[in-house]
């Protein structure tokens, strides 16, 4: 059965003593705050992984999102949320409302707002780009970003 790569995103931070509890469940890594693990889950599926996890887990953890780690052949990465039940009706309300799945309506919600950040992103770059250009030469920006996009993080500006 193949192992599927799972990331916790956690509400909270756990404790040491919490964290070695859930790893007692199933093995975890953390990192350095304890607000995201990894996990190795046995499935068939992705989706069936994420289910086991939160089913093993979801008791003794304060999960809020378990993601595939690595995307599929499609590129997309499963996306995992347990919404509470007044937010799950309304979504399937609305979901019935355009006739989709509350899965399929929750996925182009996000796309649709993940193109809205991408072109507000965009316009503000442009922005700031054309604020910096009335004060400098194109020749002297590109060179700046050079150095910008090859400093070491923490490393001070020359």
């Amino acid at each position: 059965m193949p192992h599927h790569a799972l990331e916790i995103v956690l509400t909270r931070p756990l404790s040491p003593a919490a964290l070695l509890r859930a790893a007692r469940v199933l093995p975890l890594a953390a990192n350095h705050d304890a607000t995201r693990l990894m996990a190795l889950v046995p499935a068939k599926t992705p989706h069936r992984a994420a289910r086991r996890l939160r089913h093993r887990l979801g008791a003794r953890l304060p999960i809020d999102v378990i993601t595939t780690h690595y995307p599929d052949a499609d590129h997309k990465v499963l996306l995992n949320v347990a919404f509470p039940p007044a937010t799950h009706a309304v979504l399937e309300a609305a979901a019935r409302r355009t006739q989709q799945t509350p899965e399929r309506f929750v996925e182009l919600a996000l796309h649709r707002a993940l193109a809205q950040h991408a072109d507000q992103e965009t316009d503000r770059l442009d922005r700031a780009v054309r604020e910096l250009l009335a004060h400098t030469t194109p020749a002297y920006l590109l060179s700046a970003v050079g150095h910008a996009l090859t400093r070491t993080p923490g490393e001070a500006p020359c």
